[in-house]
């Protein structure tokens, strides 16, 4: 089996072969440049000579082609390792120093002769034809009609001059050797830290815990290593602490009484509790253990139509399934990625109690407005035609008179079971225009002035005269007037009343109604809208009322589509919270 290079190894590899070849271009680079700079300086050297053999020539008036020997006189001056030849511009030697002219052929050819034809000087290192010995040639082109050649041999003494940088190449061999040295000692920690990040790797990988000794290389490796590890410890805390989360949560479904169902974007099933699976097939014609065939029975289709248009003004849609004598209340809840929540409520005891509540309460006010408008009708007549003069007379009218108040309590308590019965059995009855809540508010605050003044209270509108309401103008004022009666009532004197529209959206208006009063229990709130409940029995009796005013408002709320509720505010008295929908909204 091929053992595996570490990385290590393969670092070292890597930057000694750039180092290397590095070293060597410079090294080479720099000896080529040195060995030009010497060749460029002895040429010159030759060159000078040149000048100063044909400036004697000219001088002297030497005549190269008849006496040309006249030269050996300058030879004296001149290094005696150095060749000394004069060419005719027709390539004919006319004088060499070391060998005879007459014996040498035409040098006319020879490049560093061309070379000084075409460029006015040149050399050339070659091996001479004439005496097989290697030089270095130097030829100058000259006005006269001549060229002038020096050569010096080139053996190893010339070639030493040449090449000498040895202690370069020395100076850059070490540098290399440096460089090593400290490309091994960064690749050592380096390698330390990956192979302490990769332990780490392998130790989450098995399950195994990081020993508490552990500690991370001290440089930028280890400290994003050790951010590493940090990151990793914080997520697998959250990770368990999210197991934790879901395993009360899936707790909670099972042991709630509602059934719950979570499904993803395409409709499969992620999780049903057993509630669910009973609630389904007590809904469905055919029982099945697979919760997504819902969304293929006529019954769910209102359902899977609000899945399929993503409405973006609310997440939530709700309705009442009655099947085989129970009644189901479900409601679907879309979240953020598309998955959604279906629960299903058996609500069959809840709906049996509602409705008996509210047959008894329409069948004892169906029953009483009759004999209720006859006794009220015959007490108005006697108190008309009653004669004041009799004895006992002023008792009398006492007695008739708190009689006919109590008639006209329960006339408008009849009236109030009347409202709630058609809010809740005929709502179509209902006309519905747009509403200038400013408008209406001013209304109901002429109609109140008097009770208003009574106890000293103010009533103060801060609705703008923009604030308009698509609903029932009957039931919009009932739901305030019977708050300000309800503050009046019982909020006690010289309070103030406040009805503001606070804040909107694009879609809904957000009211707040408040007073000044002294509030109610806590444990009263909960239960403040239902029907005939009184916060203090002795209170209500004292200060008239038929317990069904907030009832009233609660369900003409809701009838708009809106939302209700109650709480103290904490400077005293009754505060509550409103929202009604701009657009106009559809009676079942």
């Amino acid at each position: 089996m091929q053992r595996k290079i570490s990385f290590k190894t393969r670092i070292v590899i890597i930057f000694s072969v750039i180092i290397a070849l590095f070293t060597a271009g410079i090294i080479v680079f720099e000896q080529q440049q040195f060995k030009n700079e010497r060749t460029r300086s002895l040429e010159r050297t030759l060159e000078n000579n040149a000048d100063i053999v044909s400036k004697y020539i000219n001088q002297n008036g030497i005549d190269l082609q008849n006496d040309p020997a006249q030269v050996v006189e300058m030879l004296r001056y001149m290094s005696s390792d150095v060749r000394f030849t004069i060419i005719s511009w027709e390539g004919r030697v006319l004088f060499d120093n070391l060998l005879g002219a007459s014996e040498m052929g035409n040098h006319l050819k020879r490049p560093e002769v061309q070379k000084s034809i075409g460029f006015g000087s040149g050399s050339n290192i070659r091996l001479s034809e004439s005496d097989n010995i290697e030089y270095l040639y130097y030829s100058k082109k000259y006005d006269e009609g001549y060229f002038i050649r020096l050569a010096m041999p080139y053996d190893v003494k010339l070639q030493s001059f040449i090449n000498s940088g040895s202690s370069f190449i020395i100076y850059i061999l070490l540098f290399f050797a440096l460089c090593i040295l400290i490309m091994l000692y960064f690749s050592n920690r380096f390698s330390k830290s990956l192979k302490e990040l990769r332990e780490f790797s392998l130790n989450m990988k098995n399950g195994s815990k990081m020993p508490v000794s552990f500690v991370f290389a001290d440089d930028e490796v280890g400290e994003v290593s050790a951010d590493i590890v940090e990151n990793y410890n914080l997520l697998q805390e959250n990770r368990r602490k999210l197991a934790t989360e879901r395993e009360k949560l899936l707790q909670h479904f099972q042991l709630s009484e509602e059934g719950i169902a979570i499904f993803s974007k395409d409709h499969r099933e992620i999780y049903a509790n057993s509630h669910f699976l009973q609630f389904l097939n007590m809904i469905l014609d055919k029982p099945t253990l697979e919760p997504r065939l819902l969304f293929d029975d006529p019954i769910f289709k209102e359902f899977v139509d609000f899945l399929n248009t993503k409405p973006g003004a609310s997440n939530m849609f709700s309705k009442r399934i009655g099947k085989s004598g129970r009644q189901f209340s479900v409601r679907i809840i879309i979240f953020e990625d598309e998955s959604f929540e279906l629960y299903i409520s058996d609500i069959t005891k809840l709906e049996k109690m509602r409705l008996l509540k509210q047959e008894m309460t329409n069948n004892i006010a169906h029953e009483l407005r009759t004999p209720v408008t006859s006794i009220r009708g015959y007490l108005e007549t006697i108190l008309n035609l009653y004669d004041y003069n009799g004895e006992n007379s002023e008792r009398i009218h006492g007695f008739l008179d708190r009689a006919y108040t109590q008639t006209i309590r329960l006339s408008e308590l009849i009236q109030d079971i009347s409202m709630l019965t058609k809010i809740e059995e005929a709502p179509d009855r209902f006309e519905q225009e747009p509403v200038n809540m400013h408008d209406l508010l001013g209304e109901l605050s002429n109609d109140l002035s008097d009770k208003l003044k009574e106890k000293d209270n103010t009533f103060t509108v801060e609705v703008d005269h923009n604030v308009v309401i698509y609903g029932s103008r009957t039931l919009l004022y009932s739901i305030f007037r019977n708050l300000i009666e309800n503050s009046i009532s019982y909020g006690g004197t010289d309070i103030d009343i406040v009805v503001r529209c606070y804040n909107e959206n694009e879609n809904t208006y957000f009211f707040e109604f408040y007073d000044t009063g002294t509030g109610v229990d806590e444990k009263h709130l909960v239960r403040m809208f239902e029907r005939f409940y009184r916060v203090n029995e002795g209170r209500t009796r004292n200060t008239g009322g038929s317990g069904l005013g907030l009832s009233i408002v609660k369900n003409a709320v809701l009838f708009h589509k809106g939302s209700i509720v109650a709480k103290n505010r904490p400077e005293g008295g009754l505060h509550f919270l409103m929202t009604f929908p701009k657009n106009p909204i559809k009676i079942a």
